[in-house]
């Protein structure tokens, strides 16, 4: 008898967890402003702040990036075990709870960027998004003097590792389907003791799965 797998899911599972090792050392997003003057890393699992060389980070932020990287760990791992037995009956509670983390994840940094990069521009701030440009800082914030400098954004390969990730888990969750058996008609026959009476048939509808 042939194992059934869900083939798609387990390279969602494998590809996650690859993503979240390379996210710990590589930002989704990073933003660098001069010659490494600022330099900041951006991403749900590791943000950091650069001024003049030296690194920080806000104690908050690392929290929430603490449990990101269990969220993700554990999204992951219960893709690959779901994968190898996605025909059992709590398959899908566990394919349930796995295949929308990377999504939220990459939906909502992404969303979070462009607001934060909205609200800069609000304050002359126009910070690019993927590419370099010239920025110039408002006079009110250099007490009229002209300060320019080189600023460059850009996605990191930790980033679309991210987004293959969440391809892959949609995959993985409309190829679950292919496991699911349909609805099965059942037919029962009740013969009646009168001979002058037709026999009726009663029909049924019951889910298998």
């Amino acid at each position: 008898m042939n194992k059934k797998i869900n083939w798609l899911g387990l390279a969602a599972g494998i590809v996650t967890l690859v993503m979240l090792a390379v996210s710990y050392f590589t930002p989704w997003w990073q933003l660098i402003i001069g010659q490494s003057l600022v330099k900041i890393g951006a991403s749900p699992v590791n943000t950091s702040f650069g001024v003049f060389g030296s690194q920080f980070t806000i104690p908050i932020i690392w929290a929430l990036n603490v449990i990101t990287i269990l969220t993700f760990a554990a999204s992951g791992i219960i893709m690959l075990i779901y994968s190898l037995v996605p025909t059992k009956p709590y398959a899908r509670d566990l394919l349930g709870f796995s295949w929308k983390k990377p999504i939220y994840s990459v939906v909502g940094f992404v969303i979070g960027l462009i607001i934060v990069l909205v609200a800069a521009g609000h304050f002359g701030l126009y910070l690019p998004i993927n590419g370099s440009s010239k920025l110039t800082l408002p006079s009110n914030m250099t007490q009229g003097a002209t300060v320019t400098a080189q600023v460059s954004g850009s996605f990191g390969i930790s980033f679309w590792l991210a987004v293959v990730a969440t391809g892959l888990c949609i995959s993985a969750r409309l190829y679950h389907s292919r496991f699911v058996q349909p609805k099965a008609a059942v037919t029962a026959t009740v013969l009646s003791t009168d001979p002058t009476v037709p026999n009726p048939t009663i029909t049924s509808t019951q889910q298998y799965s």
